[in-house]
């Protein structure tokens, strides 16, 4: 069956301010930072026009209707039940988990990272007066998995106060299994290291995999962690800066919620999140076969093509991690390369931290004749080597 909506439909982004588009040169193709080429659905669009037509755009609570909108759709999509009082808004994940490491931690303080990983991260750590501990995720038969041992060692650092998880993982595309995730969980546990789940992409999660939150396997698990989510990934509203925390436990909610930071939705980020949230599924379901489409192009391409850049299966999230090393070049020589000689921005992999060397991550969110586009020039630049 056809989808109704029109994901190739093209959106011209140059000249609307977007940091995507209008910060690269006119000839480069823009596949870097996590921002799909497409429109929101059109009920959050409806949504944000209806209150616009209003004239005044104050200062605004959350309705009961948002936290309505937000529990009905973890629920349904994720199997798992949220109590409102959980819920605290930020103007995004990142300032969320800035503020739960300002709550939860005392300068000098440690917590673990997995690297190759998101890099802000790394600068919420250091800006909360910690240090990082890197469990570096350990990549064989092109495929990356957990260095379990490892991070149960750092976890038994007294100093060792929290772990920033990211799943699915952030650029690497792992969508962590049960197991993983309840050997994580007992680790931190046993060690009273605090959780903090960076589920910013939960919902986009490819058909032969699965989103566990983290929090949903057990009580003692929900009670030992920050879960942070957003509706900015899924549905391309992060220009409107909301998300939310999931802090099932009192005594580190009112421990944020005391803390100098805002945590409020933005006034038009509280329309569009529910108004995705409460009738965003239809839409979300034809993307991701969209995206699944061009996730296989760009696999299959490569492989037939240009088989020196090789793909790391995304189990979620529409960025793709390249393994670029058969080309033989340093960090900046690749990053020169893509940019100057195949025409299209990327996102280095060294920029995530070790074991990110030679490796690239490229956006596909994007109209399918952008990416057969960029797929063009990329094995014309390789070929020309």
């Amino acid at each position: 069956m056809k989808s109704c909506f029109d994901f190739n439909k093209p959106v011209e982004r140059r000249g609307t301010d977007s940091v995507k588009w209008d910060l690269a040169d006119d000839d480069v193709i823009p596949m870097w930072v996590a921002d799909m080429d497409f429109e929101s659905p059109r009920e959050v669009q409806e949504a944000i026009m209806d209150r616009v037509k209003h004239g005044v755009y104050g200062y605004t609570i959350e309705l009961d209707s948002l936290f309505e909108a937000v529990t009905k759709w973890v629920s349904r999509r994720h199997n798992w039940t949220i109590e409102r009082e959980w819920i605290v808004f930020t103007p995004g994940v990142m300032p969320g988990i800035l503020g739960i490491l300002q709550a939860i931690t005392r300068p000098g303080d440690k917590v673990i990272l997995q690297s190759p990983v998101y890099t802000p991260f790394f600068r919420a750590v250091r800006n909360s007066g910690c240090h990082v501990l890197n469990n570096q995720l350990k990549y064989e038969n092109n495929r990356y998995t957990m260095n379990l041992p490892d991070l149960e060692e750092k976890a038994k650092d007294p100093r060792t106060r929290a772990l920033i998880l990211c799943n699915p993982h952030n650029p690497v595309g792992r969508v962590w299994t049960r197991e993983e995730l309840s050997t994580v969980g007992k680790i931190c546990l046993e060690n009273d290291v605090v959780m903090i789940s960076d589920e910013i992409h939960s919902d986009l999660i490819y058909k032969e995999y699965k989103h566990i939150p983290l929090a949903s396997i057990c009580d003692e698990f929900a009670e030992n962690s920050i879960t942070c989510i957003a509706p900015s990934k899924t549905f391309n509203l992060a220009g409107l800066n909301t998300a939310f925390l999931v802090i099932p436990d009192s005594r580190v909610r009112r421990e944020f919620q005391n803390m100098s930071l805002p945590k409020r939705a933005t006034i038009f980020g509280g329309i569009a999140a529910e108004a995705a949230y409460t009738y965003g599924d239809n839409w979300l379901d034809a993307l991701l076969d969209y995206l699944d489409d061009n996730r296989r192009l760009l696999a299959g391409y490569l492989k037939a093509r240009t088989p020196q850049i090789k793909v790391v299966e995304p189990e979620g999230t529409y960025l793709v991690w390249l393994d670029c090393r058969q080309l033989g070049m340093d960090n900046d020589g690749l990053e020169k390369f893509m940019l100057e000689k195949a025409g299209i921005w990327v996102n280095q992999g060294y920029s995530f931290g070790s074991g990110g060397d030679g490796f690239i991550r490229m956006n596909i969110g994007c109209p399918r004749p952008i990416l057969e586009k960029a797929l063009g020039r990329l094995n014309a630049a390789v070929n020309s080597l």
